[in-house]
């Protein structure tokens, strides 16, 4: 299967987003932290005239807090989030394979990632943007 997908790096690793769950990229200003959120939640931000919730992919799997500002938005189950982001490279057409029997991923990758696309003879590793958002059902659930 073929598609669109936007490269980006979390917690310093290369990953495939699929184009059909970005609404754009965008530099993130002041957050503001939501009280007894859950730790991926770095908290709300003003985007466009409307409220986002800022979503640390780091948090949720475990490898400390993002650092800097820019993010992928994404609407879920109609709201708008902010999923930050180390760096981003490009859009690209790729052919998707999901992820082989036997193929284990670490820890939380195990959770967002659901197949691989090949960039430059590597696999990069797709993810859901949806498993990083609490209380979201993943696409490959």
């Amino acid at each position: 299967m073929s598609g669109l997908f936007l490269i980006a790096h979390l917690a310093g690793r290369a990953v495939a987003i699929d184009s059909a769950q970005v609404d754009s990229v965008v530099d993130i200003g002041t957050i503001v932290p939501v009280p007894r959120a859950d730790a991926q939640v770095r908290g709300l931000a003003a985007l466009r005239s409307r409220v986002v919730t800022v979503i640390d992919p780091r948090a949720a799997i475990g490898v400390g807090e993002s650092v800097g500002n820019r993010a992928v938005i994404t609407r879920i189950d109609g709201h708008h989030y902010a999923i930050l982001v180390d760096t981003l490279e490009d859009v690209a057409p790729f052919d998707f394979r999901p992820l082989a029997s036997g193929v284990v991923l670490d820890g939380a990758w195990s959770s967002i990632g659901y197949g691989t696309v090949e960039m430059d003879g590597e696999p990069i590793l797709a993810v859901d943007l949806r498993a990083l958002v609490p209380c979201a059902t993943p696409v490959t659930a």
